[in-house]
Order: C-alpha cells, then structure tokens, then sequence
C-alpha cells in the first residue's frame, strides 16, 4: 500500500521558501505550508520530529531547487500549525513536536466508530491491542504512535465513552 507523495505545486516554485512580506500572500503562503505539512505527515505516518530534522527532512528542503526553508521560517510555519490545534511542543525550548494531521478528537471519534461497528463496546484493549493488533490492521488509527493514542482516548473519556485504566501489563481502555 505504497502512497507516492504528490508534492503541490508551490514546491517548485522558489519564492515558497521565503516567507513574503506581503500579508495577504504570506496567509496564503502559510496555508500552503501547513497543508503540505499535514499531508506529508499523514502519508509518511509521521507524529513527532525535531525542529532540526524539519529542516533536513524533504519537506522543507527541496534538493531538486537548492532551496530550504530557513528555521526561523519554520518555526512560524510550526507555530501558524500549533494554533490550529494540530502541533503540540514538546520542550519549553520548542526544537521538538508533535504533529497531529487529525485532532486528537478526531482519532477519538474514528476510534470509537470501530469499536461500534465491531460490537465491542464494553470491551477492554491494551493500547498495543488498538494501535498494533490485527483487528484494527485495516483501521486508519492502525500504528498511531501513543502519546496521540493517548489523547484521543483522553478526548473520548471527556465524552463518557471510555475510560483508561491500568492493567498488569501497562495501560489499557474500556469502551463504554
């Protein structure tokens, strides 16, 4: 189930790795990057990454055009992502992050639809058993990392519809 990763056209386009000064076109420019963001993440499954890898990674370095978004540029970007709800910092010093291309409300609402089509209300899961089991291989929640795992499920205890508990082996949740 390989994904080819089909970069918008604003990648190719040098001035997209120089924040304009124009503010209607920065928006623009901004809203760009975010999706581009998102859409990487989401396809590559990537959750967390530092500020420094960022910057090598190609998604803000475009090898093709010898051209890089400078990290105080990324930081805005980052920033710009973080109060849509969809970047968390790690660290007081913001180098590292979690990125979320679906709120953690998101995966709860995702999550808790499974486990109504399944028949498995009132069951218990260890978080490995969600995230990793063959049961939810099919599942777009299917390998999420825990720390979002974590906060969907918080978001779902929140709505009454689960609850987290500790089990022998570590963490588990009850769907209610």
């Amino acid at each position: 189930m390989a994904m080819s990763f089909e970069w918008p056209w604003q990648y190719r386009f040098p001035p997209f790795f120089t924040l304009q000064p124009n503010v209607d076109t920065r928006q623009k420019q901004l809203a760009a990057w975010c999706s581009l963001v998102l859409s990487f993440c989401r396809l590559h499954k990537q959750s967390s990454m530092t500020v420094m890898e960022a910057q090598e990674s190609p998604l803000f370095n475009n090898v093709k055009l010898q051209r890089k978004l400078p990290v105080e540029s990324i930081q805005i970007v980052l920033e710009e992502l973080r109060k849509k709800g969809n970047l968390e910092w790690l660290d007081k010093n913001k180098s590292s992050f979690l990125i979320m291309w679906r709120r953690p409300e998101e995966w709860g609402k995702l999550i808790y639809q499974w486990v109504s089509r399944s028949g498995q209300n009132n069951s218990v899961f260890t978080l490995y058993e969600l995230t990793n089991g063959e049961d939810t291989e099919e599942e777009e929640f299917h390998g999420l990392d825990e720390a979002t795992l974590l906060r969907a499920l918080q978001a779902l205890q929140q709505e009454h519809k689960a609850e987290i508990i500790t089990i022998s082996d570590g963490r588990g949740v009850k769907f209610f």
